[in-house]
């Protein structure tokens, strides 16, 4: 068995210790392209001009979604070098995928595997695979990477929150110059390999 130097591998979880992360609710959620290359597109004008790799992006999402019984993305958005989801998570045969808070959102601990699946790490763990898959062929190589190692969430506590997070994303391409995840403001593109 090779021993791994734990010097060099601080691989650390940005997940709510113990949450479970496969209960019902709405989850803000970003991901992040490799080096936040702007491998997707670009934004002109306020408007996100989506690249053949961008556009895989996108349809995946769709695709993830259509094929769900117990999850929704009711907004969402692919930006050149990252992307922005609301995830809804439901639970129960016949249940519409119109999350309605409660006000009682728990937050207390859970243990729970983390490869539950359903759970919101699946749903983007299904997403990255499935547009990493995709382009590696387009490109015919699998360097570099597509995606960063982890991503980002918020648990959406309230309604309040739903429409501020909502509009986050709607709003998103007019605000990129401005954006922290934009890293060339210049218009510096990733470029794609024919």
């Amino acid at each position: 068995m090779v021993e791994k130097n734990s010097a060099n591998h601080h691989r650390h979880s940005i997940r709510m210790k113990g949450y479970d992360y496969s209960l019902a609710g709405a989850y803000f959620v970003t991901v992040v392209a490799y080096q936040r290359s702007s491998i997707f597109g670009e934004v002109a004008n306020g408007e996100v001009k989506l690249n053949r790799y961008g556009s895989i992006a996108f349809q995946q999402w769709i695709r993830l979604g259509k094929g769900s019984k117990h999850s929704s993305f009711p907004t969402f958005i692919i930006m050149p070098n990252h992307v922005h989801a609301i995830v809804c998570i439901v639970r129960g045969a016949g249940v519409e995928f119109e999350y309605k808070f409660s006000g009682n959102t728990p937050l207390h601990p859970y243990h729970i595997p983390i490869a539950t699946p359903g759970s919101l790490g699946a749903i983007v763990r299904a997403h990255k695979a499935s547009v990493t898959s995709r382009i590696n062929v387009l490109r015919r190589k699998t360097e570099p990477p597509i995606w960063q190692r982890n991503y980002y969430d918020h648990i959406v506590r309230n309604e309040k929150e739903y429409e501020y997070i909502w509009i986050y994303i709607e709003y998103n391409p007019i605000n990129w110059s401005d954006d922290k995840l934009n890293l060339f403001p210049a218009n510096v593109q990733y470029q794609e390999s024919n």
